[in-house]
């Protein structure tokens, strides 16, 4: 594709890998503005990972571009891109802010991001009115150079690691440039706000649920109350092994459940603390309680939530500051009327209250994990009272409907030239 060609939607939509099993609340969002008519293309900075996909991926129709994920693996389309660029007389503008950037952040990491947006700016079809992307770290670096060297506007959806992980300088810069953006929890639009140039930069926009694609709560569950050997209670845990999720410390809270209390646990997603997480399993003698499922595609993702008594997520903030937002997952347990036992921390008291849809703990108090998970274990009316609860409050305030129209919205005025706002 060369940037003569007319054809092409008006927006182009990055992100750092797609389609990433991990991320569902950009799927959505993705179908959801594919359905509400907006056309655009899907622009990624790396290939796959996950041997499988969910259903919603296969429902994504937009076109599909990979960028050369390291720059020595496409080392002539790099030179096309990085020549084209010298060629425009953005070229002044673009290398002040990257040489800029390069001053503060001495790594290969951003030369690479500045080739990746070299040859997505040769590359975006003629017809592209305007950038949007997933992540105010990484993706947003490659997004705001091609914006710049192409003339274009661009927009940004912050999250959770990008947004406590990124320095004040970047963000700050990156939201003054940018036309607008969202992000999906309070704490994280506390912070934006804290940076950006004028008061409407920056919306909070939940992700929500898209409840079309989930079936209704079982009716009723088994009324196990973890006295049965032969029929143990079921707790599941969803995340990818990572330090945020604590997954750590609900191993080490299991391991000191009373020895009268039969479970199970069961863990879906991958991630880079697998093989550590096992470990502890085995050292702490519950090994043989813990099934590790690895990633999973969706169908699979609410069968295991059909099946399960309890779901739990002991988020915290890791050693490099990263920390969730409003975990998917937690939304995806109250689709199917599980309560909730998770931590008192970043966007989940923003759906989970505590004594209401769940217990909410400190994090990182194992004993007090412990407690709450031994106690919701012997009370299954509770279980069920807390489930209902939950699967309510996702019906009545967390619809994803609302926030994909304000999405939806903000790119087609931003094509248009219209709105400086966020939406």
């Amino acid at each position: 594709m060369s940037s003569e060609e007319p054809a092409g939607p008006a927006v182009a939509i990055a992100m750092k890998g797609y389609p990433r099993l991990s991320e569902t609340f950009i799927a959505q969002e993705l179908l959801g503005l594919q359905r509400l008519g907006l056309s655009f293309a899907i622009w990624s900075l790396r290939h796959p990972t996950d041997g499988a996909r969910h259903l919603m991926h296969r429902e994504i129709t937009a076109p599909l571009h990979y960028l050369p994920e390291y720059l020595h693996d496409d080392w002539p389309r790099v030179l096309r891109g990085v020549a084209r660029a010298f060629a425009r007389p953005s070229i002044i503008s673009l290398l002040g802010v990257v040489l800029r950037d390069l001053a503060r952040d001495r790594t290969r990491n951003r030369l690479r991001r500045f080739g990746q947006a070299c040859v997505m700016a040769r590359e975006l079809p003629a017809g592209t009115r305007h950038l949007h992307v997933h992540y105010l770290h990484t993706p947003a670096s490659v997004i705001r150079y091609a914006a710049l060297s192409r003339g274009l506007t661009w927009s940004f959806s912050a999250h959770a690691k990008d947004i406590w992980t990124t320095p004040d300088w970047e963000k700050r810069e990156k939201i003054a440039d940018a036309r607008w953006g969202v992000t999906c929890t309070r704490d994280g639009h506390a912070e934006l706000k804290r940076l950006a140039d004028g008061p409407d930069k920056v919306a909070l926009l939940y992700h929500g649920l898209d409840l079309s694609r989930f079936p209704a709560p079982p009716e009723a569950r088994a009324l196990r109350d973890g006295s049965d050997p032969a029929d143990p209670l079921c707790f599941i845990t969803i995340g990818r092994a990572v330090a945020k999720k604590g997954f750590d410390d609900l191993l080490a809270a299991l391991a000191i459940l009373p020895a009268d209390l039969n479970w199970r646990l069961v863990h879906i997603g991958g991630g880079e603390m697998l093989a550590a997480l096992k470990a502890q399993a085995e050292t702490l003698g519950i090994a043989a309680r813990v099934e590790w499922r690895g990633a999973q595609a969706q169908d699979a993702v609410i069968a295991a939530l059909r099946e399960a008594d309890l779901f739990v997520l002991p988020s915290k903030q890791a050693e490099n500051g990263d920390r969730d937002g409003l975990p998917n997952v937690v939304m995806e347990a109250a689709s199917q009327a599980l309560p909730i036992v998770a931590t008192d921390f970043a966007g989940i008291p923003e759906f989970v209250q505590h004594g209401r849809e769940g217990l909410l703990l400190r994090p990182g108090d194992v004993t007090a994990l412990a407690k709450a998970l031994d106690g919701l274990s012997r009370d299954p009316e509770w279980r069920a009272k807390l489930g209902a609860a939950a699967f309510a409050r996702l019906e009545a305030e967390f619809s994803a409907q609302a926030g994909l129209e304000r999405v939806h919205r903000a790119l087609t005025a931003a094509v248009a030239g219209k709105g400086d706002g966020a939406p």
